[in-house]
């Protein structure tokens, strides 16, 4: 038996970074009322807002849905710790915070593939809708959006010299990554203020909470959409151990990102009815798009030993070092603990053929064996370098209707020849920045994947060993595939996806700043399409 909890006249599932902003915006007319579903808890754990404590959230079971990939054929058979935030805010509240676009080429493709009205002119606005951007108001920029974007608060000798070094290799020095063209060198800027992280919630979800027709309930796990017909009414879920059901009098928006609205749907019966008929459960609808196209940038983990230059290695590496970095943190609110996981970032090409950067550095003044694991004990720094535009393709499908078995979840990594390619020539190219005169002072020394490593088969071999995910999946719920540029589900009525799976191809940068983007855009959708066919405000907030 269901307890029931309600009639609203939007259900939004997922209170991560799309679902914060698709919570406010539609609340923000009273006369709506807005049920905001995340199965996690509330951002209260303290090193969410620290920067550093993304070191504590990943791989936490308080902040992380601590999933994992299936063994990866080309990671060497290796299983990777799949990060997903766990809470409101989402991925937001543990990620690197860096803010990246893209580059205006991606948003033309998607528009280019059929999905009218997601051009880069067309997505300009929505990216500017949200920004509360450091350097004020522009033609690229906004400031008086509700996300705010700062410099980093420290620079590293030593990162500086990389970026001297990266122009004597022919990637020039710039200001801004976020124009449409983002080749060249430069600091990321980050989703932080005043020291502190600025997450989606903090941005967009915690002001709209004190609006009477805003309703956000934690803990909550969906179970299935509930449907009349081929329609979707609402959601059954589980709080508390109790069964509860929600009924949507206009629109049901899955925002649960690039994993779960996928499983969502799969639990559902939508997807493909062969697979999940195997699994007992039923079809609604036949889309067998769901799940599929996953992509995500996969990071190549370069590391040198280097002499004569601070690096954190050297500064966190004793008790009295750990001592003035969080002091300076206390007082100042800057230094290590203020840092986002990458400062200095790189776009270029692997090879004069690609016409914009596939490549992307994230140069960091330290080094470790593993992500979350201790600091080499020496001064070195890494040089992670990703393919921007993976053709390799995975997979995310639920082998059980149980919301509580986690989806399997198969990236297929380096599955494309081309992907292979063009990891070896991104270290050959990380080698040739380390090697001009810029960083000579500081005689670098490579011990990942090593000087010995030399052959193409060699650095292909290596390359699955030292690569991990840096954490940008999307594309399991593809515009043309699975929902219509209007973001609707194909087959079904009043059931939308918003959020980074809808995304058919992979930005050429981080995945955060587009996914908000994209709730900004569809926001929009919701309320016009309601206004257009009457069907508004259903239910009126006094």
């Amino acid at each position: 038996m269901r307890t029931d909890f309600g009639d609203y006249d939007y259900i939004v599932v997922g209170g991560g970074s799309a679902g914060c902003v698709l919570a406010n915006r539609l609340s923000a007319d009273p006369r709506n009322r807005v049920l905001l579903i995340e199965a996690g808890d509330r951002d209260d754990y303290v090193w969410i807002k620290v920067p550093v404590g993304y070191l504590y959230c990943m791989g936490n079971p308080r902040t992380d849905w601590c999933m994992t990939t299936e063994a990866e054929p080309g990671l060497n058979q290796r299983a990777l710790p799949y990060p997903r935030g766990r809470g409101l805010g989402g991925s937001s509240s543990i990620n690197g915070m860096i803010y990246i676009r893209g580059q205006s080429a991606d948003y033309d493709s998607w528009r280019q593939a059929g999905n009218a009205g997601w051009g880069w002119d067309d997505v300009l606005p929505w990216f500017r809708k949200s920004e509360d951007h450091f350097g004020g108001a522009s033609e690229m920029h906004g400031a008086d959006g509700e996300l705010r974007i700062e410099r980093q608060r420290l620079r590293w000798e030593l990162l500086e010299a990389f970026r001297d070094a990266a122009e004597e290799a022919g990637i020039p020095k710039v200001a801004d990554f976020n124009t449409g063209d983002n080749f060249g060198s430069g600091f990321f800027e980050v989703t932080q203020r005043k020291g502190l992280r600025w997450s989606a919630a903090d941005a967009f979800l915690r002001p709209a909470m004190e609006r009477k027709n805003l309703r956000v309930q934690t803990g909550a796990t969906v179970e299935h959409l509930t449907f009349d017909g081929q329609r979707v009414t609402g959601v059954a879920f589980r709080l508390h151990g109790r069964l509860m059901t929600a009924r949507a009098l206009g629109e049901t928006i899955l925002a649960s990102g690039a994993i779960g609205s996928p499983a969502i749907l799969q639990r559902s019966g939508i997807g493909d009815a062969a697979r999940l008929g195997e699994l007992g459960i039923v079809s609604i609808h036949h889309l067998p798009g769901v799940g599929e196209n996953l992509q995500d940038h996969l990071q190549i983990r370069c590391a040198y030993r280097v002499a004569g230059v601070p690096t954190l290695n050297a500064r966190a590496g004793s008790w009295l070092g750990k001592a003035r970095i969080g002091l300076e943190y206390l007082f100042a609110r800057s230094g290590p603990m203020s840092m986002a996981p990458s400062q200095l970032g790189l776009f270029a090409r692997s090879d004069p053929r690609f016409a914009t950067p596939n490549l992307e550095y994230h140069v960091q003044p330290l080094s470790l064996a593993a992500f979350g694991g201790a600091l080499d004990p020496f001064p070195a720094f890494t040089a992670s370098v990703c393919n921007l535009r993976p053709l390799s393709r995975g997979s995310v499908r639920i082998d059980s209707a149980d919301p509580d078995h986690a989806p399997r979840i198969r990236p297929n990594y380096l599955s494309n020849e081309e992907d292979v390619r063009v990891a070896v020539e991104a270290v050959k190219l990380t080698r040739r920045i380390v090697a001009r005169p810029a960083l000579a002072k500081y005689n670098p020394e490579e011990f990942r994947p090593g000087p010995g490593v030399r052959t193409d088969a060699e650095l292909a071999e290596a390359i699955g060993a030292i690569s991990t995910t840096i954490f940008h999946p999307v594309g399991t719920a593809a515009m043309g595939s699975v929902v219509d540029a209007e973001l609707r589900v194909h087959g079904v009525d009043g059931l939308r996806v918003i959020d980074a799976s809808v995304m058919p191809t992979i930005p050429s940068g981080n995945t955060n700043a587009p996914t908000m983007m994209i709730a900004e855009k569809g926001a929009d959708m919701v309320l016009k399409a309601a206004q257009y066919s009457g069907t508004r405000s259903l239910n009126l907030v006094n």
